[in-house]
């Protein structure tokens, strides 16, 4: 039995790659990782995000970086890997939080081009980016993949089918990854938020309509804060989530009772 159970979500030393990570959900998981010792790695599409964000956790104390980077493209999750490498020599904690959904409305509506672009961002750039950091944690003993999915990968969301689709990829992805990798000390987890207040769900929040059918689903009544999805992370980022892998985890209110 540990002495200080606080110690347990100490993160000292430890590096965190957090994509998506200029706002939101993202960006929520890198301030929160930051704040229990892990020296981060921030990447969205835009330098200028990351970096503003990077500077604060700085300011505030805390060691971050900022490597732009589209998960969408594979030379530039190469870049990424890297970077990273170069500035800290290795990685203990993935954290797969970048996602697009370029389409709101029935299957009839959704092209071709939308169904790659979401699947090319939403899955088969954190499978890049997972696989090519492998090396790296398996390297210092083990690591933790943590994909960010939704709640739209247990059951479709009106409106929401190829994003659906996708987070429900996502979430068998990490199941795959759990069952092979945790031989090599790597554990991975999937979280699956239901609303949160961020300006990616914007149009759904923000419309009266579409909030108050969403709320209707919801135990607790309002959505999500980026934070509330945050502090699980941290969970499965430390030696507290230590024998939990292959975990599909909700943050959802809730929803899905």
């Amino acid at each position: 039995m540990p002495a200080n159970f606080r110690s347990l979500f100490d993160l000292a030393g430890k590096v965190a790659v957090v994509t998506g990570a200029s706002r939101g959900i993202g960006e929520a998981i890198a301030r929160g990782l930051a704040e229990f010792g892990a020296r981060v790695v921030l990447s969205s599409r835009k330098q200028e995000g990351v970096e503003a964000v990077a500077e604060d956790i700085r300011q505030s104390g805390g060691e971050a970086a900022a490597v732009a980077a589209h998960m969408g493209e594979t030379e530039a999750i190469g870049r990424l890997v890297e970077k990273t490498t170069a500035l800290y020599g290795g990685v203990d904690v993935v954290v797969n939080n970048a996602a697009v959904n370029p389409v709101y409305g029935p299957l009839l509506e959704a092209g071709e081009e939308a169904f790659q672009k979401i699947m090319r961002v939403n899955v088969q750039g954190p499978l890049e980016l997972a696989r090519r950091l492998h090396p790296l944690m398996a390297a210092r003993g083990g690591g933790s993949v943590i994909n960010i999915s939704s709640i739209g990968g247990i059951s479709p969301e009106p409106d929401l089918a190829l994003y659906s689709a996708s987070k429900a990829a996502l979430i068998n992805l990490t199941r795959a990854m759990a069952r092979e990798w945790g031989r090599d000390g790597i554990r991975a987890n999937v979280i699956c938020p239901g609303l949160v207040e961020t300006k990616f769900s914007a149009a759904l929040w923000q419309d009266e309509v579409v909030l108050q059918r969403f709320l209707g689903k919801v135990a607790l009544g309002r959505i999500a804060r980026p934070e509330e999805v945050a502090g699980l992370a941290i969970f499965l980022a430390s030696p507290a989530g230590g024998y939990c892998t292959g975990g599909v985890f909700t943050v959802d209110g809730g929803t899905t009772i």
